[in-house]
């Protein structure tokens, strides 16, 4: 679809689609006036400009990076700095402004990576399908298990192992909930969602039966009553998948491996 460029005059503006890991999806183009194209509304953002985007023939997955300003109506400060956009799926396009949707033409496709900002700006990393090449061919030994709880590798039912629960109080890191058991959701995670964290997840460190800690401190202030759900996690052990899960013949890791440490090993050490 892009015959479009061999027309004399050219009116052209880019689009850039943007897909939360939450679901959320907007819409920003370099045009002074907002358009609309499959039902979605590309909404002006001028500090979204074609100088701002640079492609790369590198296969370290930077194959190219979007730039703009930071708008409140649209990728504020606090939700960049809170995670809400990492991870969120991107598509840039070339249109013709006058007839937007005639010219179609994809530019770039791939994930938002590293954000990083600057003042009233913001930088991305756009992670494209190249970087899939520069993944290892075999994975690295490794004493513990390199499978996520739950995953295609592990193979533990989960149904059982996720909880909603209400939050009583937030203190720093620490979440009070209450009714857990022990050390279950150690290295698991928890999801916002209610409250002005709703989407975001983070990393449980550990639990006691009264609530749990968190690797940082909620993004955005927790009020009693927010909603979360806790997933179970696991340390990755051998010991933790035969008593616990019962899991031994799905563990993904090599305990009994001599290490690189056996070179430097000598009698009596």
């Amino acid at each position: 679809m892009s015959g479009g460029l061999d027309e004399p005059l050219c009116t052209l503006a880019f689009c850039w689609r943007i897909e939360r890991r939450d679901g959320v999806t907007i819409g920003l183009t370099s045009h002074d006036r907002d358009l609309e194209m499959d039902g979605l509304l590309y909404r002006a953002a001028p500090g979204m400009t074609p100088a701002a985007v640079r492609s790369g023939i590198g296969l370290e997955g930077e194959d190219s990076d979007v730039a703009g300003a930071l708008s409140s109506d649209a990728i504020s400060e606090a939700d960049l700095m809170a995670g809400r956009w990492d991870g969120a799926a991107l598509e840039l396009r070339l249109t013709q402004w006058e007839t937007p949707g005639a010219l179609w033409l994809l530019l770039a496709r791939g994930e938002i990576g590293a954000v990083s900002r600057k003042g009233a700006s913001f930088s991305a990393e756009l992670i494209g399908a190249a970087a899939v090449l520069g993944e290892p061919v075999a994975p690295s030994t490794s004493p513990d298990c390199r499978a996520r709880l739950g995953d295609r590798a592990c193979r533990v039912d989960m149904a059982g192992r996720r909880r909603v629960v209400t939050v009583a109080a937030v203190e720093d890191a620490e979440v009070t909930v209450g009714g857990l058991a022990v050390g279950a959701y150690a290295f698991g995670t928890l999801r916002w969602m209610s409250g002005a964290n709703a989407g975001l997840v983070q990393a449980v460190v550990d639990n006691d039966g009264d609530g749990v800690t968190l690797a940082d401190p909620p993004a955005f202030a927790v009020e009693a009553g927010a909603l979360a759900l806790l997933v179970e996690g696991c340390d990755r052990q051998l010991a933790t998948c035969a008593a616990r899960f019962g899991n031994v013949a799905n563990f993904r890791g090599e305990p009994y491996l001599p290490g690189m440490d056996l070179l430097t090993r000598y009698p009596g050490a």
